[in-house]
């Protein structure tokens, strides 16, 4: 679609819907920003981009049919839902809507690897990244990542390799969006307060590989029954990884081993003790970047360098510091419970852990099942804490303490923790209501760790 001088709405005014105004505006469109929080001002949303961008104009508030007048393209950032009254009413005007990630898609070059899954997302899409920067010269890390696709786009090139961090809500809106190599890391509930069901939030999650053919690459988990199901609906060539099964074929882990099965022959790839980051979840991660770097045609000696050299992402199991024979860790993006499983699993020191925040209709019953022999004191804060204490009584589990704020939590954890313990924030919950995301809540957490005395 040939979109200059055409006139698109972009919804949405973070970093995705900035990321898309630059790109429309730098291919010759004119855009209508707008953000139904009617609270925010022209100016302060102007204020947002580096320099003066005429073609731009803003609306806040409500969207009137009149605004939908001659609009030839809306976009959709990530936040904004498709069943929201204003996307229908510009549906109903026959107005062509595309996500952040179609609009990026459609200018972007070279070769593109998307990554999408419940949870890992990030640290796979991160040690992939790495990997494929120790291989390639121009390499862009996007999406969910932090760094909007549409971004970077203009800037690929025929040589470039593009590594995209694929969320639920970037795929309900995609189009021809097709990926050379597309992996679904796991899936389990999550955002069920946006896709409504399980079943409507795994086949958006299938969406990932939905245009691709014979010539392309799909990464599947193989423990996850859901994601080896996947391989009967993907026309790519099907890899599985797997933590608990020896494969005949395709990359599994294996006594501190990870391992490579093809073509009648098995290949040693790394054991877990060469790696800076903890868990068999993580093991998982591993697998999959490796596969997707070996599907781009990365050799095997640089793959094995930058899994050593790769470091935790931040706020994922990520190590703070030791206060007083106390060690420090932070899993803010922890925001599920089975991504806040895999972090108490991947604990090795008795454990005070802070969890709750804000509601997505989960259900904690496993996460606190994995507190056993791991977990010795849960401190809850949050619009969650009701339910979670709740849950933990019911399958037994007392030690609970209740907090108004994180600062709060953080002193009560250092008062009750004995030296050798770990204190880990891994909330199981979003972090919206208390904090504007996941990273405020993980860095604050870090700064009020090390404000504590030695």
């Amino acid at each position: 679609m040939e979109l200059k001088n055409k006139t698109v709405l972009v919804a949405g005014t973070g970093i995705s819907g900035i990321g898309a105004t630059k790109l429309l505006t730098a291919v010759g469109a004119q855009v209508i920003l707008y953000d139904s929080n009617e609270a925010l001002t022209k100016e302060e949303i102007l204020g947002r981009f580096d320099s003066p961008l005429p073609q731009v104009s803003v609306i806040t508030g409500e969207l009137l049919p009149k605004d939908m007048e001659g609009i030839d393209l809306a976009v959709l950032s990530p936040g904004v839902p498709v069943d929201a009254p204003f996307v229908k009413a510009m549906a109903e005007h026959h107005i062509k809507i595309w996500g952040e990630i179609e609009l990026a898609y459609h200018y972007a070059k070279g070769v593109l690897a998307a990554i999408t899954g419940t949870n890992g997302k990030t640290t796979t899409t991160a040690l992939t990244g790495e990997i494929m920067k120790a291989w390639c010269e121009h390499v862009f890390v996007v999406g969910n990542i932090g760094n909007s696709y549409t971004q970077s786009a203009l800037e690929t090139t025929d040589d470039s390799v593009t590594v995209a961090e694929i969320s639920s809500f970037q795929l309900a809106t995609i189009q021809d969006f097709h990926p050379h190599v597309a992996a679904v890391l796991n899936i389990t509930p999550d955002h069920l307060n946006r896709h409504h069901t399980m079943e409507c939030y795994i086949n958006t999650k299938k969406r990932i590989f939905e245009n691709q053919d014979e010539s392309d690459f799909t990464v599947l988990n193989y423990d996850d029954e859901i994601t080896r199901a996947m391989a009967e609906d993907t026309r790519g060539k099907v890899i599985f990884f797997s933590g608990r099964h020896v494969l005949e074929e395709g990359y599994y882990f294996k006594d501190g081993e990870i391992l490579w099965t093809h073509d009648h022959k098995c290949e040693h790839i790394c054991y877990d003790s060469d790696l800076n980051i903890l868990g068999l979840h993580n093991m998982e991660n591993v697998m999959a970047a490796v596969a997707i770097a070996t599907c781009l045609g990365v050799p095997k000696d640089v793959i094995f360098k930058a899994l050593t050299q790769f470091k935790a992402v931040e706020h994922r199991i990520e190590y703070v510091t030791e206060k007083k024979g106390v060690y420090y860790y932070n899993d803010s993006k922890g925001t599920n419970p089975d991504a806040a499983i895999k972090a108490v699993e991947a604990m090795v020191r008795p454990t005070l852990l802070i969890g709750g925040g804000y509601d997505k209709q989960s259900e904690y019953d496993e996460w606190i099942q994995s507190f056993e022999g791991r977990v010795r004191l849960l401190v809850l804060l949050g619009q969650t804490a009701d339910k979670i204490e709740a849950c933990a009584r019911a399958h037994g589990f007392d030690a609970i303490i209740r907090v108004e704020s994180l600062e709060d939590a953080v002193r009560v954890c250092a008062e009750h923790a004995r030296p050798g313990d770990a204190v880990l924030l891994s909330p199981a919950c979003a972090s919206w209501g208390m904090f504007k995301n996941y990273e405020e809540r993980g860095r604050l957490f870090k700064q009020y760790v090390q404000q504590l005395e030695d």
